[in-house]
Parts: structure tokens; C-alpha cells; sequence
């Protein structure tokens, strides 16, 4: 039988990578919501899925598949990110296992109150951490793995990604909304880094802007110096002329390349969840934590090593 799904977001940035993994998965868009109605992009996947901009009548149409027996197994999140607590309560209520974005939530506390409602409906919720699924960090941990366990890394994480005027209009310009820079353009980065060095030992906050942030963390086996921007005037100096996005991971000096191979990882994220092997809320702490701290830390820019391309960002 085919798999059924809810799609919450479905104008959204990443949306079409959910409708591409379900499709490429087998299974059946059943219903989409989102309160804007540019969806065009469901006509090359589902066009016979219902659509509904207003929530209170997607709720009703997943409720009447439901009671007949033809309910979705999953919901899938794309929606803003402080939206994403209530919406995978929706879905685990409406007998539904959530497949959602990061960050999955923005505060630790809201983790508690969801594991809560995993126990009260016996549905499961999983977060898509796609860098997990990256054949060169799958490597890189490996490779860690195989080393010395007592050895500490070098690490350098800088990522400056341009985002005009519109950024800061939109919901992401928000904290309230969006969790800030590091919650936004980050947290996927951090879970990576617990992925591959081991659980976080320290955290320091270096700086924390509305369009940038930096600071030092320190794990299990890695030392890590972090930057992370959506100004494009904070490209680096030694960023090709004519690129907007300077990405770059180093371990003890060497570049990790991963900007490619990122085309099926949300296909493979949604095959894990169906093998049952999906990333649950224990797997996602780490870096709420990590984030959450960031955004209320004290900024303290002499603790911890800055990272060399800081310059430009602290003006």
C-alpha cells in the first residue's frame, strides 16, 4: 500500500525537496497546505494533491482522511521555524509520524514538552539532518573514528551565504521567529560537528548580530573556530570575484569538500525515516542546546580562539 502524506509549507524554500523525496520514496502527497498559493511546483509530483491556504480547512481535510481510514502516516514541515513545535503537534495528534526541518524547535524546553506528546499518542517525530546522510562527512567520521582517541582537531567553520533586503522583511529577520543567525544558517552545522567530534564541551560566543555571528566550541576530539554570515560584505578577500557564497570546513588545515552531493539527500533522509532509522528528539538536543546558548550567551571575544576570517564581520 502507498505511503500517504501531509505537507505543511508547501510554497516554502525547501518544500520541493520533500515533494521530490516522497515521490522518489513511492509514496503519495495526499494533502498540502501553505498560506501562500505560489504551489505550481506540486504539478510536477502531485497535481491531484489537495491544497489549502487557510489551516483550519487543511485540519478538517486531514481529519475526514482520517476517520476513513486514509489519514497520512507522515507530515511533512516546512513551515517557519517557530511554527514547527505546533505543527508537529498537529501531526502526532492527527495519528501522523512528523518529518520536519531544522531547527526542529527553538527552545530546549519545547524538546520536553514534544517528547511528551510522542508518549501521550505513540506517533514518532523526526528531524531532517541531512549532513548526517553527506558521503564526505559520513568519511570524515569515519576517519576520525579510525584515529587516535585521544587526539583533539583543529577545526575552522565559515560560512558566509548572501541574503538581500528581503532576509531581514521576512520572518527569518526575526529572533523570535527565526532563533537568529546561528539558530537559521547554523544549527544543521553544529549537529554535524557532534556528529563526526563527539559531544560539546564548551561554548563561546565571540559575536551575535542580526546578520552574522561567531564564536569558539570546543568538542569531545575537535577545537572548533566558527563564523557564519549573510552580508555580502563579509565575504572573505580570497572569495572568487563573482560568487555571493564562500563555504569552508577545515580539519588541521586540510578543506572538506562537501558543497555537492547535496541533490538526494532529503530523498535518503525520508528513506531512513521509513527504514526506521529516522533522527529523533534525543538526536536534535545537542544542537538545540548549542544554538539556544549562542543566542543568550555573553559575548566574550577574548575567550577562545576567533576564526581568521572575523575581521570584516566585527567591522
Amino acid at each position: 500500500m502507498t505511503t500517504q502524506y501531509a505537507l505543511i509549507g508547501a510554497a516554502g524554500y525547501i518544500a520541493p525537496r520533500h515533494l521530490k523525496a516522497i515521490k522518489d520514496t513511492g509514496g503519495n502527497l495526499a494533502v498540502a497546505f501553505d498560506v501562500n498559493d505560489s504551489v505550481g511546483i506540486m504539478d510536477s509530483h502531485f497535481p491531484d494533491a489537495a491544497f489549502f491556504t487557510e489551516f483550519e480547512r487543511f485540519e478538517s481535510h486531514v481529519d475526514d482522511l482520517r476517520r476513513k481510514g486514509r489519514g497520512p502516516s507522515y507530515v511533512g514541515i516546512c513551515s517557519p521555524n517557530y511554527l514547527h513545535k505546533a505543527h508537529m503537534g498537529f501531526a502526532l495528534r492527527s495519528g501522523a509520524d512528523a518529518i520536519c526541518e531544522k531547527p526542529l524547535v527553538l527552545e530546549v524546553s519545547d524538546i520536553d514538552d514534544l517528547a511528551a506528546l510522542e508518549k501521550d499518542t505513540g506517533q514518532r517525530i523526526n528531524s531532517i539532518l541531512q549532513l548526517r546522510l553527506h558521503p564526505a562527512i559520513i568519511a570524515l567520521r569515519n576517519r576520525i573514528a579510525a584515529g587516535p582517541k585521544d587526539k583533539v582537531y583543529n577545526v575552522d567553520l565559515g560560512y558566509f551565504t548572501s541574503r538581500g533586503a528581503w532576509y531581514h522583511a521576512s520572518w527569518k529577520g526575526f529572533d523570535q521567529k527565526s532563533g537568529g543567525i546561528a539558530t537559521n544558517i547554523g544549527v544543521h552545522f553544529y549537529d554535524m560537528l557532534s556528529f563526526v567530534f563527539g559531544p560539546i564541551r564548551g561554548n563561546v560566543v565571540h559575536h551575535r548580530g542580526l546578520d552574522s555571528a561567531a564564536g569558539y566550541l570546543e568538542f569531545a576530539q575537535a577545537r572548533v573556530r566558527w563564523v557564519l554570515s549573510i552580508n555580502r560584505d563579509h565575504l572573505p578577500a580570497h572569495t572568487p570575484a563573482g560568487q555571493t557564497t564562500h563555504r569552508s570546513i577545515t580539519v588541521e588545515g586540510e578543506e572538506i569538500e562537501f558543497s555537492g552531493g547535496f541533490t538526494d539527500l532529503h530523498t535518503a533522509s525520508y528513506q531512513n525515516v521509513l527504514d526506521g532509522h529516522g533522527y529523533g528528539l534525543d538526536v536534535v538536543r545537542p544542537s538545540i542546546e548549542v544554538v539556544s546558548h549562542i543566542r543568550t550567551a555573553p559575548i566574550e571575544p577574548s575567550k577562545g580562539e576567533q576564526h581568521p576570517d572575523i575581521a570584516k564581520v566585527l567591522g
